[in-house]
């Protein structure tokens, strides 16, 4: 990763993840992803963190927009996509996926964040630094 990249919606990142921290600490590790999805929004709210919820992103082949679509759990800050879970681990399926969200909608920075670890939240920053989007 280079040094620029370090830096791309590094603010942004840090409030999310204080947000997300905060779920974690008051709902714990047991709960299903769609009760994670609606604490993650209020808390987003209450810190007034510019957010959409489940944005849809298109799959494009060949210039042409597919049926078929991604939809990330949120668009926070209008550049990063940010994937919630709810199991034991992240697993290489879970960045693929994120990854494939990044470049479907044509994002850079990716957060995975899981609260179904026991000890600690789990969660990992991704950039896809094939996408050449200025600002993204």
């Amino acid at each position: 990763m280079h040094a620029n990249e370090t830096n791309l919606f590094k603010d942004e990142g840090y409030l999310l993840m204080g947000a997300a921290f905060e779920v974690y600490n008051e709902s714990g590790p047991g709960f299903l992803e769609e009760v994670y999805q609606q604490a993650l929004s209020a808390e987003f709210s209450f810190r007034k963190i510019e957010f959409t919820a489940k944005p849809r992103l298109t799959i494009v082949y060949k210039g042409l927009p597919l049926d078929n679509y991604y939809e990330a759990d949120f668009l926070v800050s209008e550049g990063i996509i940010v994937e919630i879970k709810a199991v034991k681990s992240l697993a290489a399926e879970h960045g693929a996926q994120i990854l494939n969200e990044l470049k479907a909608g044509h994002y850079r920075v990716g957060y995975l964040i899981n609260f179904r670890a026991l000890n600690s939240l789990e969660w990992k920053r991704m950039v896809d630094s094939s996408q050449n989007i200025s600002g993204n």
